[in-house]
């Protein structure tokens, strides 16, 4: 178990469960200020994802459905199904999330040294990280 809190861009990221390694699943807290850059709208080729608020309200897209999820609400992405999440609110939103199987903390620090090197993010090296662990980032936004 690791509790290392890894900084990507504004968000926040505190894993409490790495399954990464045993191919089990992986536990984390999010943490997201209002307005934050998010990740693009992307799906999992070999994982699903269950997100649970715990505070504040997040707004996120799975599919074709959008819900603005506030504490003690959840919503869970299948394989493969595009998915997103942003805080358009006024307070941080706080979230656990569970991936099965994890992709593991190493994946939010290798976003984390593409993201906060400074300036725009090298968009190249972003789709090369996700790729490398099963994320397909969706559409022209991130293209």
């Amino acid at each position: 178990m690791s509790s290392a809190e890894i900084q990507v861009g504004q968000l926040c990221i505190r894993y409490l469960v790495d399954g990464s390694q045993s191919a089990s699943i992986g536990v984390f807290e999010l943490i997201v200020p209002p307005g934050s850059n998010v990740p693009p709208p992307h799906s999992h080729a070999n994982n699903e994802e269950c997100l649970y608020v715990l505070e504040g309200a997040l707004r996120c897209m799975v599919g074709t459905e959008t819900h603005d999820l506030t504490s003690g609400q959840s919503i869970g992405t299948p394989k493969g199904v595009v998915h997103a999440f942003s805080n358009p609110f006024e307070h941080a939103a706080r979230a656990l999330v569970v991936l099965s199987p994890d992709i593991g903390a190493q994946y939010f620090k290798d976003i984390a040294a593409v993201i906060n090197a400074g300036g725009p993010p090298d968009k190249a090296q972003l789709i090369a990280t996700m790729a490398n662990y099963g994320l397909i980032p969706a559409g022209p936004t991130f293209s």
